[in-house]
């Protein structure tokens, strides 16, 4: 569907926006900031810019930095209902998004793999899916397709899990959305992972450590000895599919206070509120061997979102239409995390996910297919099509 030139913007807008910095910061967005980095900005006013120029309406960017605007049904369209298109400006803090080098490299089957130098993430979660948001609706308008009213957002934070703390409400008007901040090629999300911060202080005591026999409680050896007793066949790393885990995130601390972050993930609330128990227990009884003290937080978020869409089966219906007419069989496939979407759903707004072509996210082996990408992007168009 895509021609040269169509295609070529594509790749040029995602060049250029895996360039910009936009890395978040989890503590600051904790401690309530959004945006959590102010360098997020910069990208916001690109977009901005861009939308602007395509004759977007009431374009703007929040004082939280999300980038909103609305592109207006053409004639005979205008009894469509609207949808939303999301996706995050934000990369992860845990592998470095400054001085992005992407480099790219032609395939025997005629597609373009743009990856990184190896010393950063590339970001193509999200920027990939910008990208083709962008290059969707600068598609349609420019080829004059009929459509009904479009909205899109650029969120935040995602990445901190705090994406839709402030989501403009105000201005969305769409019932229903979809993130396009997916990996391979066909995976079509509707389900995700229950997802709880869990926070575990440990408070030790403090002598000198040359007459620390008997005395001496060490907060470090309690929060390692915790770390070490979790179940090692339900990490991050021994787990896929459907199964949940316990990921340590951070470990800081003095003799005297340290604290464990400690990702909870599972699809299934019943398990999750096993994980928390078995949380709970842990650290309580870690505490009492070494006779220190341990005081255990839950903080939800984000829920599954599987059961938002049980009143609206059409959000997926028309996107597997979408898919099809693209020549793409969906994949459903459960997201071993979360997205936007996760959050929107939980508020009343049926959202799910689509592909990216971005793969190996979170690292310095992170890399996109240029063609899998431009299937993303004309998933996107058929739904900026979609007639009832």
């Amino acid at each position: 569907m895509l021609n040269d030139e169509f295609k070529s913007s594509l790749l040029e807008r995602f060049l250029r926006y895996v360039q910009v910095w936009t890395t978040s910061d989890s503590e600051s967005a904790d401690n309530g900031n959004q945006p959590s980095t102010q360098r997020q900005f910069d990208l916001a006013h690109i977009l901005e810019s861009e939308l602007k120029s395509l004759n977007f309406q009431n374009v703007q960017i929040t004082k939280e930095c999300y980038v909103y605007g609305f592109l207006p049904a053409t004639s005979s369209c205008e009894t469509i209902e609207s949808f939303c298109l999301l996706a995050h400006m934000d990369t992860v803090e845990e592998v470095s998004g400054q001085n992005v080098k992407p480099q790219l490299s032609k395939c025997e089957n005629g597609d373009t793999i743009i990856k990184t130098d190896g010393t950063t993430l590339l970001g193509a979660d999200d920027k990939a899916g910008i990208a083709e948001i962008m290059t969707a609706v600068e598609f349609i308008i420019k080829n004059n397709i009929p459509h009904g009213a479009i909205e899109v957002c650029f969120s935040p934070d995602e990445e901190t899990g705090h994406g839709m703390d402030n989501v403009p409400l105000n201005l969305i008007k769409s019932k229903y959305a979809y993130t396009v901040d997916g990996g391979n090629l066909g995976e079509l999300e509707t389900e995700c992972f229950n997802a709880f911060k869990s926070e575990i202080s440990f408070t030790g005591i403090s002598v000198h450590t040359g007459t620390a026999r008997g005395t001496l409680v060490n907060a470090i050896t309690m929060a390692s000895n915790f770390v070490t007793n979790l179940p090692r066949h339900e990490a991050p790393e021994t787990t896929d599919g459907y199964e949940g885990f316990y990921a340590p995130m951070t470990i800081e601390g003095s003799i005297e206070s340290a604290k464990v972050v400690l990702f909870l993930r599972d699809f299934d609330m019943t398990s999750m509120e096993k994980r928390k128990s078995l949380v709970e227990t842990l650290a309580q009884s870690t505490a009492l061997s070494f006779g220190g003290k341990a005081e255990v937080t839950h903080t939800q978020q984000y829920l599954n979102m599987k059961d938002g869409f049980k009143n609206r089966p059409d959000v997926i219906e028309k996107l597997v239409a979408a898919y099809k007419k693209a020549g793409v069989e969906p994949i459903f496939t459960p997201i071993r995390g979360g997205t936007d979407g996760s959050r929107l759903t939980e508020m009343g707004i049926p959202t799910p996910n689509i592909f990216t072509g971005g793969h190996n996210f979170h690292s310095r082996e992170e890399w996109a297919s240029l063609n899998e990408m431009q299937k993303s992007v004309e998933v996107l168009i058929n739904l900026c099509q979609n007639k009832e």
